[in-house]
């Protein structure tokens, strides 16, 4: 009877401490929640003031300066002129940890869109119309939240401003830089707002998006247009491969509720296309097809090129015919499938079980220099909805008319600041 009272109490005992637990971290998470909305307008101040005065890539000078006086005032150590003009705040914690990074990239787009916004851009022919300016007002509204939490913090938190992303050369610089070596990093991670609804965050273990590669076929200059392009509608109609339903190379409909990516049978999955639009160049009296082609299964891009190869030879036009290959691979977003799983899951616990979608598929056209930091750390990329049908507002990046609901900045800052901490108080 002894044994038996004594294990009672010991069950007592484990169920009060655990109950004792799980309301403490809900404390902490409802804290966090309340500093979010705390500065919320302030992040959205500074988001159109980015917003209003976008830079190119390269060129981040301005927007540099403002990050790095934000994150001074907040008491971080400061690092600046990391890989051109990126900058590193530092967060230390009250006891050792793990090194955790947040990425926020800082560059605009060389365009001239539509932008409705009363906030639009000040400067011609530039706009911040890929949501940058989101992403960092995101994390500097993360660094603030935890700053002031940093009592409950372990490790030390690295907040990484990136230039040059839509270049696709600033994460490959930055993690070249002395700097990030000395960080030691365990984890990193980022997000992306797109035109899902306004505050889902949605995510995906190993590849996000499709693996992009531009293709060139060379032929002898003896070949006009009209051939040209029956050949290259020839090619793109033989190597296509796609589920029944929508093409997935229709962008918009890989948000849509029943067939986009939120969907297990998605049409945005297992699937191989060559864009329809095409560009001809003359070199050395050879003609250059140039085109992009986007296959979600790594292990098929190898054949792709005898294939379309094999294609041409079997065709009118295998006398003309040079060679073909690739002119630029970018390797994709990959993000580590232990980790992912792992932050889905204190998301959902936190927040509830619907706060992270899983996606099924892998997004054509997109893509973004982080697979440069997640080949040297395990890490997770994240997408983050800012489109809202109600109020007219569609996230798409790179469309004109791109806008964003700012209330997902108040998601984004709640939750992966919440993230964030949880990871650094996991041995």
């Amino acid at each position: 009877m002894k044994l038996k009272s004594h294990l009672i109490l010991l069950v007592m005992l484990f169920s009060i401490t655990i109950g004792c637990k799980t309301s403490d971290d809900k404390i902490v998470h409802q804290k966090i929640e309340k500093h979010t909305n705390a500065i919320f307008d302030g992040l959205v101040k500074i988001r159109r003031d980015f917003h209003e005065n976008p830079e190119l890539a390269g060129n981040e000078t301005r927007t540099s300066k403002i990050i790095a006086k934000y994150l001074t005032d907040l008491g971080l150590e400061v690092k600046t002129g990391i890989a051109g003009n990126g900058v590193i705040g530092i967060l230390k914690g009250k006891e050792n940890g793990k090194n955790i990074a947040w990425r926020a990239d800082m560059d605009a787009l060389p365009n001239d869109f539509p932008d409705e916004a009363s906030y639009k851009s000040k400067v011609d022919g530039v706009q911040h119309g890929c949501g940058h300016d989101v992403h960092m007002a995101i994390g500097l509204g993360i660094a603030e939240v935890l700053a002031k939490n940093k009592d409950l913090l372990n490790g030390t938190i690295y907040f990484i401003f990136q230039p040059e992303e839509e270049t696709f050369v600033g994460a490959r610089n930055i993690v070249a830089n002395d700097e990030f070596l000395k960080m030691d990093l365990d984890e990193i991670y980022s997000l992306h707002v797109t035109a899902l609804p306004v505050g889902q965050i949605m995510v995906k273990p190993n590849e996000l998006y499709a693996y992009q590669k531009r293709v060139q076929i060379t032929l002898n200059d003896k070949f006009s247009k009209e051939d040209v392009k029956t050949l290259y509608d020839e090619i793109r109609s033989e190597i296509l491969r796609k589920k029944d339903g929508a093409n997935p190379w229709e962008i918009p409909k890989a948000f849509d509720s029943i067939i986009g990516l939120t969907n297990p049978n998605t049409v945005f999955k297992n699937y191989l296309f060559l864009e329809e639009h095409f560009v001809i160049e003359e070199e050395n009296n050879q003609l250059q097809i140039k085109a992009y082609l986007y296959e979600t299964n790594k292990s098929n891009l190898p054949n792709i090129l005898p294939k379309i190869e094999e294609i041409i030879d079997n065709s009118e036009f295998k006398d003309k015919f040079v060679a073909t290959s690739y002119i630029q691979e970018n390797p994709t977003v990959l993000n580590d499938e232990r980790l992912t799983d792992k932050a889905t899951m204190i998301l959902n616990e936190i927040y509830g079980n619907e706060t992270v979608v899983m996606d099924y598929g892998q997004i054509p056209y997109f893509n973004d220099d982080f697979f440069y930091f997640q080949q040297k750390v395990p890490g997770v990329y994240f997408l983050l909805g800012g489109s809202n049908i109600e109020k007219g507002i569609s996230a798409m990046n790179h469309a004109p008319n791109f806008r964003v609901d700012e209330e997902c900045i108040k998601i984004g800052v709640k939750s992966f600041s919440s993230l964030i901490l949880e990871r650094t108080n996991i041995k």
